[in-house]
Parts: C-alpha cells; structure tokens; sequence
C-alpha cells in the first residue's frame, strides 16, 4: 500500500508539473463542467461570447485589476500619469495535450510600451528586439526626417530640390521597411500550413495589408495554441479602458474580431480548425 501510494503520487506530481509547465496556459478557478464545452469552435456571435470565454475574461480582467507588474494608463484612474490608451484585449480557450481545459490571453499592439508580459502570449513577431531592422530602419527615417527639418529652417531656393529628393527618398524607404515588417509576418494554421502576411492578403483577394494587421490579439492567441498542439475552442475579444474619441468601444464590452485587419489572417488560420471540428 505504501509503495502504491507513492507512485500514485508521484504520477500526480508529474501531472500537475506538466500541465503547469505552459506559462500561458491559464486554468479556470472554477470547476468547468463538460456540459459547457463546445463541440466546435466558436467565435464571437454578435456582441456574445461563449460562456467559458466570458469565465476567463473575468479572471483576466480580475487581473488587470490587481498587477502590479506593469504600469499602462488606461484611463480609469484619475492619478495615472502618461497618455491614455485603452487596449483590446482577447481569451481563447484551449484544451492542452493534458486534455486540461482552460485559456491563453493577449492584447493587440504594445502594453505598457513591451509586448511581453506574464501571463500573456508572445507576439506573433517582435519587431522590438535590440537591432532589429525596425529599428535601423527608423533611424534612418528620423535622420531623413531631421535633413528635411534644417534644410526648411535655412530656407534658400537652392535646397527645394534637395528637400523634394529627400521626402522621396523618405517614402520610398518608408514602404520598404513596411513591406519587410509584412514578410515577417507568418500566421501558421491546426494543420502547420505557414503563410505570410502578404500571401494570406493576396489569396483572400483583399488589397495590401493595413499598418498594424498581425498585431490584434486573436492572431497571437492562435498562433500560439496551434505552435504549442492546443486545441482551439472559442475566442472572444474585449475592450478595456476609455475608447477613443473616434470609437465607440465600451469599456469591459465584448467585440468580434476586425474585419479590416483580421478576417483574412483569420480566415487562414480557422480554415483547418473548422474543418477538424465539425
């Protein structure tokens, strides 16, 4: 009996450390019945989400609430200092290889000027590693940008042509780094089919893609589940902080995924969960 127990424990143990060893996997605090779990994957239906995404969005707001990891202004305290931005935030729930039910969390764009944070996937590409091209680039640019400045301040006729040459010159390497930011961009599906950002666009007959498009929170909580053969079973996206004055997004409302940026990444990314699922 002794040594039974202690296998069984021991198994036990090595369970928990397994299904423990994803730090973004988070489990629900409450018991999840099987009743409750979707048979398909399911997206947002109108302004409703699943329950379970509902469940987890609680739990991750509860934590937005009370880090202290992090600081980003979002506008609903009077105190904070900086600028306010409010953020999109997204829950997809996931059942891990451990069959473990619960969720993985992200947020569109930068938080806190970073894009990594506990708790929350990676990007899908970071764009703000020490010397990377984003950044060479935008140096470039700012220097472009500083000629064009003094050769204005000094005025003379003679420097016009210089000045038209150099904006030229600005937007030429302007689309340029846009363009490689784009090729950087794969999106990976359930059945490990990799495209890249300009290759998802053109197959969905949209026209380029829009400054931003990768960035919004969906893609990387998919991205994520299927590099790490988790299973996908519904995502939903909520806004949390003061909405801009050109958006009416409520705080702590529910919304589905954009259209402009998201539904042909999306499109590439569901098409084998779908098809799995059904």
């Amino acid at each position: 009996m002794k040594w039974a127990f202690l296998l069984t424990f021991k198994a036990n143990l090595s369970n928990n450390m397994m299904s423990n060893s994803d730090p973004f996997f988070t489990a629900f605090n409450e018991k999840i019945s099987e009743n409750v779990v979707p048979s398909k994957f399911v997206l947002m239906q109108g302004n409703e989400p699943h329950l379970l995404c509902k469940i987890a969005a609680n739990q991750l707001q509860n934590h937005l609430e009370n880090q202290e990891e992090w600081n980003h202004n979002f506008g609903l305290v009077n105190e904070k200092k900086g600028t306010v931005i409010g953020k999109m935030f997204g829950v997809l729930v996931v059942k891990n290889q451990q069959n473990e039910i619960g969720y993985l969390a992200a947020f569109s764009g930068k938080l806190a000027g970073g894009n990594h944070h506990a708790k929350f996937v990676p990007p899908v590409f970071d764009l703000l590693t020490d010397n990377s091209f984003l950044n060479k680039g935008m140096i470039e640019l700012s220097r472009i940008n500083q000629q064009i400045k003094l050769l204005k301040e000094e005025k003379p006729l003679a420097f016009e042509q210089q000045i038209i040459q150099l904006k030229a010159l600005r937007k030429s390497n302007s689309t340029a780094l846009q363009l490689q930011i784009f090729e950087n961009y794969h999106f990976v599906n359930q059945g490990g089919k990799a495209l890249n950002i300009l290759t998802v666009f053109k197959n969905a007959s949209y026209k380029n893609p829009p400054a931003g498009a990768g960035e919004c929170a969906a893609p990387k909580l998919l991205q994520y589940a299927f590099k790490n053969h988790m299973k996908p079973l519904a995502l939903a996206e909520f806004w949390w902080g003061l909405s801009p004055k050109s958006e009416l997004w409520k705080h702590g409302s529910f919304y589905a995924c954009c259209k402009e940026k998201c539904e042909p990444i999306l499109a590439h990314m569901l098409a084998e969960t779908i098809h799995e699922m059904k």
